[in-house]
């Protein structure tokens, strides 16, 4: 896809049920196994939390300070970004430099719009690609995929019944963005209780816009 890969990594996740649910953490590393590579990865995350809620509780900034990851991925609230996008910038930018005086790479987990809302996704995707710019992070696209699965009907439902969170199709789709962004090669197939075609269908979308991100 255009870029060397990066080989084996440790990947500390910070974030909430967007991230927990489904298991996106291990997703990602299946997909990496499926490669050749080695993932190990570690979650912490809280219902409903900020990256402040988790800067105040202490426990990620502890995790990061060990410097012995390679990369630390950032989920925010997911409608944070839109409702007060200078409290989002603040966030990302207390982690920021903890990241980068441990070594690691900071990522930026770009989530997507809720389903009553599809029209927020710009707003969701500039706030990201903003602070992305602000603090040299890598931005994994997945709310820009959502979006652009939906406006291609590609099957399955990616929201759940709430409107908001993934269902296991939207939490596959995101990991296929995560490993098209961190390890610059186009998804495995690996086993899942999806039909074959969605999960070829959803991959795709992530290949088509990690090409549009590094273009």
């Amino acid at each position: 896809m255009g870029r060397s890969v990066q080989r084996d990594a440790r990947i500390l996740f910070i974030g909430n049920s967007f991230t927990a649910r489904n298991d996106l953490p291990g997703m990602v590393a299946a997909l990496a196994a499926a490669r050749g590579i080695s993932v190990e990865h570690e979650l912490i995350t809280a219902g409903g939390a900020s990256l402040r809620r988790h800067w105040n509780k202490g426990d990620a900034q502890a995790r990061i300070e060990r410097a012995d990851l390679t990369h630390v991925v950032l989920q925010e609230q997911s409608t944070l970004p839109i409702k007060n996008r200078v409290r989002f910038h603040q966030n990302v930018g207390v982690f920021a430099p903890i990241i980068k005086a441990a070594g690691a790479t900071l990522v930026l987990y770009q989530t997507w719009a809720r389903r009553h809302a599809p029209e927020t996704q710009v707003q969701l995707s500039r706030g990201y690609a903003e602070i992305g710019r602000e603090v040299g992070g890598i931005i994994v696209p997945a709310g820009d995929a959502w979006a652009l699965a939906l406006a291609q009907h590609v099957a399955p439902v990616l929201h759940a019944r709430d409107g908001s969170h993934p269902t296991l199709a939207g939490s596959y789709l995101a990991a296929c963005c995560f490993f098209c962004t961190l390890f610059g090669d186009s998804p495995p197939d690996i086993p899942l209780s999806l039909d074959a075609s969605a999960r070829h269908a959803l991959a795709e979308v992530a290949v088509s816009i990690a090409r549009d991100a590094q273009s």
